[in-house]
């Protein structure tokens, strides 16, 4: 698809991360427009690639930019938290690599109409990742209480101001539906007090990434989906995961973490008794960041942070 872009982040870190064998199978659990993954196919002589995404952008533009590998590169539409039956479904019982880029795609940000950024203006506030669903952030901000606003504000958005906000949003909403960009903006502006507009960045990115991870359901289904990833590698095989705030990467980090040490037993006691056994080890203490080039080059890679699982 043309006019779809994204720039890969950290793409030599997951590269090698991935620790490719070069007839393997792996999988890019969100292909965006096909940047790792035709890294990834590159460095594959027999191995294939499965990709998946639910945006239907994406998966059109990947399928182009990967046409030349012809059977070697498998793009579907589907979530990721669907990976291991479909995998299945496929005909592979293990994969030896898998990657998590879990970034809004620049494409997505910079595509007025798909209505994820709060410099939308008058476009339609969507930001649906798979747009066959019927929910959507206008949807949301019409429709959810104000106690429900405050939740999703809070939670996921870490917003210090969800509460004056969400009672604007009520009140705003009784006279004249909240539909655009600019409609939520100037809620937000008159909500949050003055002095918090300053150095501190656009009052309404908390908001929009609540939203937007309320409509895609974006958190509830990681930890369990990594723990299905991990059953699903093959021994030796990496797992590698890309976040870009706070609250994904506090669940990676706990999710790989239990992989790795799932014992439950308590502290004190000097032989495990509970029988639970380790999946692997993660690879690394801290996540890498990037690069101070990629910074350079690409600012949207500032807040991104990898995380490596390698299965026993």
């Amino acid at each position: 698809m043309k006019g779809f872009y994204h720039a890969p982040v950290m793409l030599a870190e997951v590269i090698e991360g991935l620790s490719i064998r070069e007839n393997g199978i792996y999988v890019d659990g969100t292909v965006g427009g096909g940047g790792h993954s035709e890294a990834i196919l590159s460095h594959l002589t027999t191995g294939k690639l499965i990709g998946f995404d639910r945006d239907e952008n994406a998966v059109e533009a990947a399928r182009e930019r990967l046409v030349s590998y012809g059977e070697r590169a498998t793009i579907v539409r589907e979530n990721y938290k669907d990976m291991n039956w479909i995998i299945q479904k496929l005909g592979y019982k293990e994969v030896n690599g898998i990657l998590l880029d879990l970034g809004v795609s620049s494409y997505q940000l910079d595509e007025k109409s798909r209505g994820f950024s709060y410099m939308g203006g008058e476009e339609r506030l969507d930001m649906r990742m798979d747009r066959r669903q019927t929910l959507d952030a206008c949807t949301i901000l019409n429709t959810y209480s104000r106690d429900e606003l405050v939740r999703v504000f809070r939670e996921y958005g870490e917003e210090r101001f969800a509460g004056r906000i969400a009672r604007q949003i009520v009140q705003k909403r009784k006279t004249r539906a909240i539909e655009t960009a600019n409609d939520l903006n100037a809620l937000i502006e008159e909500a949050v007090p003055a002095k918090y507009k300053v150095g501190r960045g656009h009052p309404a990115k908390r908001v929009y990434q609540a939203l937007r991870i309320e409509v895609n359901d974006e958190l509830k289904p990681l930890s369990d989906a990594i723990d299905g990833m991990i059953d699903l590698l093959a021994v030796g095989g990496r797992l590698c995961v890309i976040t870009f705030h706070s609250l994904e990467d506090r669940i990676v980090k706990r999710a790989l973490k239990r992989n790795e040490d799932p014992c439950t037993c308590p502290k004190d006691l000097p032989v495990c008794v509970c029988g639970k056994k380790s999946k692997g080890r993660v690879v690394g203490r801290k996540p890498i960041v990037a690069s101070d080039e990629e910074l350079r080059q690409n600012g949207r890679s500032k807040s991104a942070k990898l995380r490596i699982f390698e299965k026993c």
